[in-house]
């Protein structure tokens, strides 16, 4: 029988029935004292615990107890005690001879009594906040951890996410100019936590010497930075719930595209959408409280900033330039200059002076060689023995009509004809894949094997003329001599095919 019904039926047997409380306590099978307590009270009144409980095997060690937790909250999370390893140490360190039931109870107590209260905080219109957050992607078929960049806006709870192969200062940046361009403005000021990304060093009263890529960002759109305490998440509370909203409602499942420009497609029209929304205790959608937000923004946009991490190098003698622990190639004729590199989310740009000398698509490998073969074609006209064993080429995949052409012409030509098929290589320099291929194959159905006749194919090819090709030039064609055609000719046929009828 349940407690409160069975209070219900004690009271009406005595109060309304006339039941002694005696009779009562035998009919029901209760203590007299239980019917008294009925009789006093309607409902059950609950436990009430007048007087601290009393541990004659635990009161000793509460205060290392205390100590041992006290101290744990200046360590990181995954070395705190738990409470069967403060048990432990009771038992081992201090004789403790009790159970684990008891310490554990009174943990749980302490960690409730001194667990941080907070504030409810109003957010003005105008403000942001910033954090990365980390989950599983699969990208053009690989399973990868994606770094995502989460913008909360709490005033009016319009969200930005955009994801990246890392956290580092380029997506930060790059994270910026999305999220401006999105919202279609620049907050008054944006709270992040101290990330190295931002913040360089925090001073002894509290002040932050911020990175310079930080402050160049800054000063290009003109917005105030925030700063929580060191290990506060709370500080920044909003987006910090909106790094776990993200994670369990626009990455669950595991997502699956073919590159980060499509899940960054697929995570914008989630936040776009989320606008219609209208939030618990708020009086109209995200989207009509974002006008409020707009309304106090720095507008219009300016240009959008130069996401990139700059950095200066050198060419070393085989044409390489070192960036984050990966090396990429620049042409030859720039070895052992200084040059600039910018590398951006998805491209490493590499400038010498005021030219750029290459683009390359960005590695997140690390000792990762990241070569263009068109680089190295000039220096391998020169080095014609190097042809076969150029690393750069190694991985060259070329339509088969090159391969066949270079056998011809070493067949017919020895080392001249290598190098020939290094300078056809070389009008990659300027003309298209798909149009030196063309004319590659055109000069071998030809029989015009060389690379004057692919280098005139080629541009027949991109001025829409016809060949003109001299076959006189090309001596390495296959010869035939034709006789003159007479009568008599035709008669030593005639009697050759008489003689074979014959037979």
């Amino acid at each position: 029988m349940k407690k409160v019904e069975l209070y219900a039926r004690v009271r009406h047997a005595v109060q309304i029935g006339g039941m002694s409380r005696r009779a009562a306590a035998e009919k029901f099978g209760i203590d007299p004292r239980t019917v008294a307590k009925m009789l006093k009270f309607s409902v059950p009144p609950g436990y009430v615990r007048r007087k601290p409980p009393f541990r004659p095997k635990l009161d000793a060690f509460t205060g290392v107890i205390e100590e041992i937790l006290a101290a744990d909250k200046h360590r990181p999370k995954k070395q705190r005690h738990t409470s069967k390893r403060v048990f432990e140490r009771l038992r081992d360190e201090h004789g403790f001879t009790g159970g684990i039931t008891i310490v554990k109870d009174y943990i749980a107590g302490w960690r409730q009594r001194t667990s941080e209260m907070f504030v409810p905080l109003a957010h003005p219109p105008g403000h942001a906040q910033a954090d990365f957050g980390e989950a599983l992607a699969k990208i053009g078929g690989v399973l990868r951890k994606i770094h995502f960049l989460a913008i909360h806006l709490p005033h009016s709870d319009a969200i930005f996410v955009v994801a990246y192969p890392a956290e580092t200062t380029e997506a930060f940046c790059d994270g910026h100019v999305r999220a401006f361009a999105f919202f279609g403005g620049v907050p008054q000021s944006i709270l992040y936590d101290n990330t190295k990304i931002a913040v360089a060093r925090i001073l002894g009263d509290g002040r932050r010497q911020r990175t310079r890529v930080f402050s160049e960002l800054q000063s290009h759109y003109l917005f105030t930075d925030r700063f929580g305490r060191p290990g506060k998440g709370n500080d920044k509370g909003k987006v910090e719930g909106l790094v776990g909203y993200a994670r369990r409602n626009f990455l669950v499942p595991v997502p699956v595209f073919d590159s980060f420009d499509a899940l960054n497609a697929d995570l914008l029209e989630r936040c776009r959408k989320r606008q219609a929304d209208r939030l618990r205790g708020h009086d109209g959608t995200i989207a009509e409280r974002l006008k409020r937000d707009l309304a106090v923004f720095q507008m219009p946009l300016p240009a959008p900033y130069d996401a990139s991490d700059k950095r200066p190098g050198r060419v070393n003698s085989l044409a390489l330039v070192r960036y984050r622990n990966n090396d990429y190639s620049v042409p030859t004729s720039y070895g052992h200059q200084k040059v600039l590199i910018r590398g951006y989310v998805h491209e490493v740009v590499i400038s010498c002076g005021t030219e750029v000398i290459a683009r390359h698509p960005r590695s997140y490998e690390r000792e990762d060689f990241v070569f263009n073969p068109l680089h190295y074609l000039a220096l391998l006209e020169q080095k014609t023995n190097a042809l076969d064993q150029a690393a750069p080429l190694s991985d060259w995949v070329l339509p088969e009509a090159f391969a066949t052409l270079r056998r011809l012409l070493e067949a017919r030509m020895g080392k001249k004809g290598k190098r020939e098929f290094v300078q056809v290589l070389r009008l990659m320099e300027t003309f298209t894949l798909d149009d030196v291929a063309a004319a590659v194959h055109d000069a071998i159905e030809r029989g015009a094997v060389g690379f004057d006749a692919v280098k005139h194919l080629v541009l027949c090819r991109i001025e829409r003329r016809p060949p003109r090709l001299d076959m006189t030039i090309y001596p390495y064609l296959p010869k035939a001599t034709v006789a003159t055609t007479s009568a008599r000719s035709y008669m030593d046929l005639l009697a050759e095919r008489r003689v074979e009828v014959a037979v």
